[in-house]
């Protein structure tokens, strides 16, 4: 087979922008149900929303109809935002209003739950009897935070009868900012659940509590078994009346362990813990979205686990400690979404295998797609493969996944090295590893390199390498990235004088650092990402509100905050800046991009300002994703000196 030798950036791809939007159509968790299973969807052709689809012997379908989005805004980021009963009743939370809703079977209008105008939202939905149970977010009566925040664990009658009576919706418990995994023993009696409150994130430290319940449902009082500012614990699950399954970091790593609770639902107070299992790996992660879920309890009491350093695998832990792996090719966002007579619902990707929903037979090993995040992939030959590569910092290492140029007709010139493109995760506190991605496709097959970092401060490498950030961030997420680059180009794999950077959130706000901190890349690419500390710290959402006093320091120390500001750095940056901003978006609102683009204005920078109506957190849109893919690489190309052919020239402020 011969190959075409043409710059790199400029190989003609079938890979296009549309490709990532109108074939794509993000999968996430998964119930079984009847004969059928059940997911949900998040549609960018109908301007992002989610909605519940099932397949059965019928074939697929939507079960919640248009304009109809599921999709819960509990710390913003939501989580748990549907459930199914035993017939079949869909309860989702829908996003305009955040209120409660309720489809019945062959109806094509759902019936609210809970009342209008009250400023409640709801996440973490589960079904019991006739009630809902939900982790409930009071931000205020106009539906947006406008003063304290609170939340409680709720039940709400399936009946519709809080509609109009808000009162009908019980408090089952509150006494904590912060709730998450309310589960009840198998008699009912009594509740399990985490807490944690401010200044702590969830991956920081919470506590596993327990309460009996009373007559009217609710906890009169509680006891504290594990955890605390100094340990993250997740997931609780019920073995029996008097003992719990839960995640624990106190090893240092996110392990299963077996607390006890007491000798009946009377006498709670308990706490004794049996490591389960003992790795030097993470079976957990960070909480961003309520209601994720780590392991499954089988029948029997085995452990079905997600095991994750870098790359993820799925575990079987035997009670007696005995542990297998299973051989899968997803390795990349694995969830366990649900279990039935030996069959599991998992969700994640693989390093040659897109994202999607898949069930596996235990039994045989054998593993089926149910439905996968895109319709249609290009051939494989267009396909980067990963591959897992770490770069000295000092004494310690960072991580990172490398995906090269990839095109089975075209090579680069010959002593001609590509361009590469360090994405950046957000968060900060999150965690990438290696799956098949086709927005990493889209410019490997131009020939442009792609290479996902996992600075220090990410997941998925215990608990100290987590902390890496603690106090640091501006230093060691910056420090590490521009390592991992350089350790590229010092490896002859990128050319050292084309290196470009891009990221989102928590990843922006790192692109907007390493541009104005280092000489490593000669551009980058912001999308929502944090400029000013200050002003982030005064609008951003309640749940991240003080997440800054774990990642800088107090929110006292006005001079800390300003001199690691991106924004008052802007006289040491000379390379061009592309700005893409979501004008709905509460998290990073878009006076972050703004005052940005204002400082380059006023240095004479070159840049690129996009904004996008109807977008938030996180690009939804078809029409969104196309400009946005577009832009970003037309601006590449004419930092990086080559010519993307088939996409519009974006418009550069120039001075």
């Amino acid at each position: 087979m011969t190959t075409t030798s043409a710059p790199f950036g400029s190989w003609p791809s079938p890979i296009a922008a549309a490709d990532l939007a109108v074939s794509g159509h993000p999968i996430s968790g998964g119930r079984y149900f009847g004969d059928g299973i059940w997911w949900l969807e998040q549609r960018p052709t109908e301007a992002g929303r989610y909605l519940v689809r099932r397949r059965d012997d019928a074939g697929e379908h939507d079960v919640l109809p248009a304009p109809w989005n599921a999709r819960s805004r509990v710390h913003e980021y939501g989580g748990g935002s549907w459930a199914v009963t035993d017939d079949g009743v869909l309860v989702f939370v829908e996003f305009t209003d955040q209120r409660l809703y309720r489809l019945d079977p062959g109806s094509a209008e759902p019936v609210a739950l809970t009342p209008a105008g009250r400023g409640f939202r709801f996440g973490e939905l589960a079904i019991r009897d006739d009630r809902v149970i939900a982790v409930r977010e009071n931000v205020g009566p106009s539906g947006e935070e406008e003063g304290p925040v609170t939340r409680d664990i709720v039940s709400v009658p399936l009946d519709g009868s809080a509609a109009d009576d808000p009162d009908a919706i019980v408090s089952v418990v509150s006494g904590s900012d912060f709730l998450a995994y309310p589960r009840y023993s198998p008699d009912g009696t009594t509740l399990a659940w985490i807490a944690w409150d401010h200044p702590r994130m969830p991956w920081d430290g919470t506590e596993l509590r327990v309460g009996a319940l009373d007559a009217d449902g609710r906890v009169a009082s509680f006891d504290t078994l594990i955890g605390g500012p100094e340990e993250s614990v997740l997931q609780p699950e019920w073995i029996d009346g008097a003992s719990l399954f839960a995640l624990t970091d106190r090893s240092g790593w996110w392990n299963p362990v077996r607390v006890t609770t007491g000798a009946s639902a009377d006498d709670v107070a308990g706490g004794e813990v049996t490591e389960v299992y003992r790795r030097d790996a993470d079976i957990g992660g960070p909480l961003w979205q309520i209601g994720s879920g780590f392991y499954r309890v089988l029948p029997g009491g085995d452990l079905l686990a997600v095991s994750t350093v870098g790359g993820s695998e799925l575990l079987r832990i035997g009670s007696d400690g005995a542990t297998s792996a299973i051989d899968l090719p997803i390795s990349s966002r694995v969830e366990i979404a649900d279990l039935r007579d030996g069959r599991v619902l998992l969700t994640g990707a693989g390093a040659t295998v897109p994202g999607g929903l898949r069930e596996l037979d235990l039994a045989t090993g054998d593993l089926r797609d149910i439905r996968l995040d895109v319709d249609d992939l290009p051939d494989a030959r267009y396909l980067p493969q990963s591959r897992p590569l770490s770069f000295p910092v000092g004494d310690r290492e960072v991580h990172a996944f490398v995906y090269p140029p990839t095109h089975p007709d075209y090579v680069g010139p010959e002593g001609e090295l590509p361009p590469y493109v360090a994405f950046v995760h957000g968060g900060p506190t999150a965690h990438v590893s290696g799956g098949l991605s086709l927005t990493y496709a889209y410019f490997t097959s131009r020939g442009i390199g792609v290479i996902d970092i996992n600075y220090g401060g990410s997941s998925g490498y215990g608990r100290a390498y987590r902390e890496l950030l603690r106090g640091q961030w501006g230093i060691v997420d910056v420090v590490d990235t521009a390592a991992a680059m350089q350790g590229l180009a010092d490896a002859g794999l990128a050319d050292p004088g084309r290196l470009a950077i891009r990221g989102g959130s928590a990843g922006g706000w790192t692109v907007l650092a390493c541009l104005t901190s280092t000489d490593v890349f000669a551009c980058g690419a912001s999308y929502f990402g944090v400029a000013d500390l200050t002003g982030f710290a005064e609008s951003t959402h309640d749940f991240e509100s003080r997440y800054l006093e774990g990642l800088i320091g107090p929110a006292e120390d006005v001079a800390l905050y300003a001199e690691r500001a991106p924004i008052n750095k802007v006289d040491g940056l000379s390379a061009p800046v592309l700005l893409l901003q979501g004008l709905d978006d509460r998290i990073v609102p878009p006076e972050q991009s703004r005052v940005f683009r204002d400082a380059l204005l006023a240095k004479g920078i070159a840049h690129a300002y996009r904004e996008y109506a109807g977008e938030s957190h996180g690009f939804r849109r078809a029409e969104t994703i196309i400009d946005a893919t577009e832009s970003e690489l037309s601006f590449y190309g004419q930092i990086l000196g080559f010519t993307p052919p088939g996409v519009p020239l974006l418009e550069l402020w120039r001075p």
